[in-house]
């Protein structure tokens, strides 16, 4: 059952959307909306807006749009009932004790956070037991005092098959559930048993507070020797990053950017605290855009053998698309930070760190270090890699690079300056190209979700959606839509909407888009945003004739749609099918 409707509408009086997402996008005022970058994609160029008169807000870019609750539950990746009860407890508001709600889902993952911190209580406690100790040893022979042990809750996992199984039951808590959460797993003929057996246990900790997973590794050289929990309703690997709980609150102006859980966790012990790493995955765009939420800077300290580097190349990739400057250290003395610290200390690998380069400069390092410059050759195929590179910059920034290219390899400026010109006129020619191509498959994309039959003209689409913003923004006149018989609508969602919308203005509810978070999925309450966010603001001077229009234009269409589908009967289109001529 949805919430009642009081507590929605108090709700929505002490919830104002701006102030809820001005605390995860930077907005700027635009006329009578704001306007910021997207959190939802990557983009440089704001297409993010909210309205404050409809409480809403649409990105214009990705399609992703609804009210105050469907951005925290998209943004926080939560469901319906805790993103509410998330603003509830923002505004100061109790959520109701009268059974007015259907919240399973919202106890399911209550249930499963139990779980896991009752499972990170486990493994700690097994760990400082003298039973325990091997793990305990392990942690500490990695150089980690037993204030950084605690800080991160790291336990260990004992070598038998349902040990933490027997203790959940103890406790109280379901087989089911604790499937659910994946600390316990079904095997053979339904036999359970733990996840994890003989393996040092990291948990992996939410910005809340939340232990949302678990890493392991193996004390000895058995195989896989990492292991992590799958996804589950409260956690998803692509869009945590471990350790950004504490890095977030370090008060450092940037993150460092790590490829493992003790490289993170070495490094807050030699006092980097503002170290995060990806959880047991590589590099996502939902991950990019959770570091561009808490820093404008990232020092990307990936691994230096060969995967290490590719990761690396992809995350630069990714921050391309962001306002995150980007500097890449060279890691030397070790093939990681852990090792790095271990072997020369905090102090020089915080050089290594204060020496670190943008992303130009460690693409021209990289650049030149795959060519002998003494040679002619040399020179020209390592010039041709740097206009490849410097293409992407602004005008000053090639300037500057082509003064001290021309320096250190004796190459007059203009013939280098020259040829930067010439290959970027191909160059912009290509992306003109990529981007045209991109609007086209986005809009082929945007169809797809749109799930509107292909005989459906733009004709129709444009009168049912604008049928759908009038009668938000003139509920009064819903008599005038008397005429129209909702199966003419063109697709399931615009059926749906149009429904629950009529239902509520007849029987006297409110029709706010929050209203409409609990029966809308994300996508359609963006698009239904996105109707929104196109319908203009100003006053109808007669909605009743522009109704009467729009349905005169869905009727023509779907009678002109239904006399082409006559065109061809069944028995036509099976003659056809298997007409061998």
């Amino acid at each position: 059952m949805p919430l009642n409707e009081s507590f929605l509408q108090e709700l929505k009086f002490k919830t104002d959307i701006e102030d809820v997402i001005s605390g995860y996008v930077s907005l700027k005022k635009r006329g009578n909306t704001s306007v910021g970058l997207c959190p939802f994609h990557n983009e440089k160029t704001p297409s993010f807006t909210v309205y404050n008169d409809t409480q809403s807000f649409y990105c214009f870019g990705c399609g992703a749009g609804g009210d105050a609750v469907t951005f925290i539950k998209k943004i926080e990746n939560l469901d319906y009932m805790d993103a509410v009860k998330a603003l509830a407890d923002r505004a100061g508001l109790q959520m109701p004790q009268d059974g007015g709600y259907d919240d399973s889902l919202a106890k399911k993952r209550r249930r499963i956070l139990e779980i896991n911190r009752e499972t990170a209580r486990f493994y700690y406690s097994y760990m400082m037991s003298e039973e325990g100790k091997t793990g305990l040893d392990y942690f500490l022979s990695r150089g980690l005092k037993m204030n950084t042990i605690k800080r991160f809750g790291l336990g260990f996992a004992p070598n038998e098959w349902d040990r933490l199984l027997k203790h959940l039951k103890d406790k109280g808590f379901s087989i089911s559930d604790m499937v659910d959460a994946n600390v316990v797993k079904v095997g053979r003929n339904n036999h359970h048993y733990d996840t994890f057996k003989n393996r040092v246990i990291t948990p992996i900790i939410d910005v809340r507070g939340n232990v949302i997973a678990f890493g392991g590794r193996v004390l000895d050289d058995s195989k896989p020797k990492y292991i992590n929990t799958s996804d589950t309703l409260v956690y998803k690997k692509t869009n945590e990053l471990f350790a950004l709980n504490l890095a977030k609150d370090s008060g450092k102006e940037n993150l460092i950017l790590c490829e493992g859980y003790m490289d993170v966790i070495a490094m807050h012990e030699a006092g980097f605290d503002n170290a995060v790493a990806g959880c047991g995955t590589a590099l996502t765009s939902e991950q990019v855009r959770l570091i561009s939420r808490y820093t404008k800077e990232v020092i990307l300290a990936y691994d230096a053998d060969e995967g290490g580097q590719k990761a690396l190349n992809k995350a630069i990739r990714l921050f391309e698309n962001t306002d995150v400057k980007v500097r890449i250290p060279v890691l030397q003395g070790g093939k990681d930070p852990d090792e790095i610290i271990r072997k020369l200390g905090k102090d020089r690998f915080k050089g290594i760190l204060e020496g670190a380069s943008n992303e130009i400069e460690f693409a021209l390092i990289d650049a030149k270090n795959k060519y002998n410059l003494s040679t002619t050759q040399g020179k020209i195929d390592f010039l041709n890699d740097a206009i490849r590179v410097l293409v992407r910059t602004s005008p000053i920034e090639q300037d500057l690079y082509i003064t001290r290219l021309s320096s250190e390899l004796g190459v007059e400026k203009a013939s280098i300056k020259s040829q930067l010109d010439t290959y970027k006129k191909r160059f912009n020619r290509r992306e003109s190209n990529t981007k045209y191509k991109d609007i086209v498959n986005t809009s082929i994309r945007n169809n797809n979700r749109q799930s509107y039959d292909e005989n459906i003209s733009i004709r129709q689409i444009k009168a049912e959606e604008r049928i759908i913003g009038l009668l938000l923004k003139n509920p009064d006149y819903v008599s005038a839509l008397d005429e129209l018989d909702e199966n003419m609508l063109s697709s399931t969602f615009i059926k749906k909407v149009y429904k629950e919308i009529i239902s509520r203005i007849r029987n006297g509810l409110d029709i706010d888009l929050i209203n409409f978070s609990s029966v809308l999925t994300n996508d359609e309450i963006g698009r239904l945003s996105g109707i929104i966010a196109r319908t203009p603001k100003e006053q109808d001077k007669d909605p009743t004739k522009e109704f009467k229009q729009c349905i005169n234009t869905v009727r023509e269409e779907f009678e002109k749609n239904k006399d082409n589908s006559k065109s061809i009967t069944d028995d036509d289109a099976f003659r056809k099918l298997f007409d061998k001529k």
